[in-house]
């Protein structure tokens, strides 16, 4: 899988996504979306593929939309275009698989929701995150308006949605944004151990774990009840089920498989 904008790496059981335009702050470009899309579409069909990463090059994560080719694009290339990042994100959300997003220097705009479309993220101390649709005219996109306000209610989203404020890592972590928060040098270790410890887990079901979770939002209380019971009626049949109580009775650590 080639593309200039987008670097495809797969260690073992992770694929590591490099946003690769460092000498702007990888804002998104078609050829990046559409390696996303292809990346996305790779880790669902291979079974070999258990975690995802995505991170970026150069001195930040993603500075979101390309304001130096703003005004260049016609009404139906810019619908189009944020058409197939919806797609990728519809794509994120559905991988059964858990997704890491590597954080370090800026997320901005749709960089920013980029990151908040993963199931974790992992922030460098040297981050900072802002919505900075507000700066240029435009209105959040990628999922922003959808994510956030369930992560800090619709007060809070509101204020840094209109203000484009800067949050760092810190306060970012206090708003429940982050999974934790580590050192710039040692972002890339943690990173991987995190990805290599869900990747020799019990995939299969951290893929249903998180179907369930995020349907949660919308769903009553019967209602994921009930999913919870037919969820696990069937999860019982699995491989990986049969080794954690083979293991737990045998003292022994599981080798779970994602079957």
């Amino acid at each position: 899988m080639e593309n200039e904008h987008l670097i495809v790496n797969i260690e073992g059981p992770i694929m590591v996504l490099t946003l690769n335009r460092p000498e702007s702050l990888n804002p998104f470009s078609s050829h990046m979306i559409l390696g996303l899309l292809e990346a996305m579409e790779l880790a669902r069909e291979n079974d070999d593929i258990r975690a995802v990463v995505i991170r970026g090059a150069g001195r930040a994560f993603s500075a979101g939309g390309d304001v130096k080719s703003m005004g260049e694009s016609s009404s139906q290339e810019i619908y189009d275009h944020i058409g197939k990042l919806n797609e990728c994100i519809k794509l994120m959300k559905d991988l059964p698989k858990p997704i890491i997003a590597a954080v370090h220097g800026f997320a901005a705009g749709a960089g920013f929701n980029l990151a908040l479309a993963c199931d974790l993220i992992i922030a460098a101390d040297n981050s900072k995150f802002v919505f900075s649709f507000s700066q240029v005219g435009l209105i959040s996109d990628g999922g922003g308006s959808y994510f956030f306000p369930r992560l800090v209610g619709p007060y809070r989203a509101k204020e840094l949605f209109f203000s484009g404020e800067t949050v760092s890592a810190d306060q970012a972590r206090e708003l429940g944004i982050l999974s934790r928060v580590v050192p710039l040098e040692s972002l890339e270790s943690e990173t991987t151990k995190l990805a290599m410890k869900i990747a020799h887990g019990p995939s299969k079901a951290y893929g249903m774990m998180k179907k369930i979770i995020d349907r949660s939002y919308e769903s009553s209380l019967d209602d994921i009840l009930e999913q919870e019971r037919i969820t696990q009626t069937l999860m019982i049949h699995t491989e990986d089920h049969l080794e954690g109580v083979n293991a737990f009775k045998e003292k022994r650590k599981p080798q779970f498989k994602g079957k």
